[in-house]
Parts: structure tokens; C-alpha cells; sequence
């Protein structure tokens, strides 16, 4: 076994979603400035920003840990992630104030509203997102770093 796995682990855990922050905080940057809406960058970027590029490293050492043991392919392991996600988003959001919730549904900013009917399908969709992104881009970082992965 080469040295420094769960490091190895964490940092193939951490691209893909550093990635996607920089590509968000670019496409905010230029809906805000360039668009002149008005959306709270700081708010809705620092959550993402401390929090889900070490989740996803912590997740991948995990997974590292617990593949030994013939565990779930990788694919369905981060299809699990969006289930820890939701609420600690969720809490988040309504702490950082652009998030409530009403009789209608939830409420973005206090102007954009989701109805709860639609969270459901949309929560599907985000564990298929994260299935395909942890069984193509993150198996294949795990494997260029020398990471046992299915």
C-alpha cells in the first residue's frame, strides 16, 4: 500500500467540487455586476465555499476506508452525500437569511418561490448528479492517485 491514502483520498475529494465553486462564483459575479441583480454573493457563496469541498474529501476518505470492506460501489456511496447536504444547506440558508419557508413552498431570496412538490424530483435529480459525478470524475481521481476504487 502506497503511503498517505486518506490524503490522497481527501485531496481526489476536493477538485471536482472547487471546480464547480470557482464556476459558480464566476456566473454569480456576473449575474450580480454584469446583470445588476441583486444577489447576496457572500451569503450564498460562503457555505459552499467552507463547507462542501471538504465534505466531499472527507466522504471519499470514508469511502477509501470502508471499500476495503467490500462496500458500496462509489457511485451509489455519493448518491448517499446530497442526503447530509440538504439539511446542513437547508440550516445554512435559513441562518444566512435567504432562505424561509411558507404555506407555498420555500422561498429563495423573498422572491423566488419552490413549491414543496417540487423538491422531491429535484433532490432525485441532485443524487444522480452526484451518482455520475462520484462514479466517472471522482473514481477516475481516485484512481490516477493509486486509490482503490470500483
Amino acid at each position: 500500500m502506497k503511503p498517505h491514502c486518506y490524503l490522497r483520498a481527501y485531496m481526489a475529494g476536493i477538485v471536482i467540487p472547487t471546480i464547480a465553486i470557482v464556476l459558480g462564483l464566476v456566473v454569480f459575479t456576473l449575474v450580480r455586476y454584469a446583470f445588476q441583480i441583486p444577489i447576496p454573493i457572500e451569503r450564498v457563496m460562503i457555505f459552499p465555499m467552507a463547507l462542501v469541498p471538504t465534505l466531499f474529501g472527507l466522504w471519499n476518505m470514508l469511502y477509501t476506508r470502508l471499500s476495503r470492506g467490500h462496500y458500496l460501489p462509489i457511485g451509489l456511496h455519493g448518491a448517499i452525500l446530497p442526503i447530509l447536504f440538504m439539511p446542513l444547506g437547508a440550516a445554512g440558508a435559513v441562518a444566512g437569511r435567504f432562505l424561509a419557508f411558507s404555506s407555498e413552498g420555500a422561498v429563495w431570496f423573498e422572491a423566488i418561490t419552490m413549491p414543496y412538490v417540487l423538491i422531491v424530483p429535484w433532490f432525485i435529480i441532485v443524487m444522480i448528479v452526484y451518482y455520475f459525478i462520484w462514479k466517472y470524475l471522482v473514481s477516475f481521481l481516485n484512481r490516477v492517485l493509486e486509490i482503490a476504487s470500483r
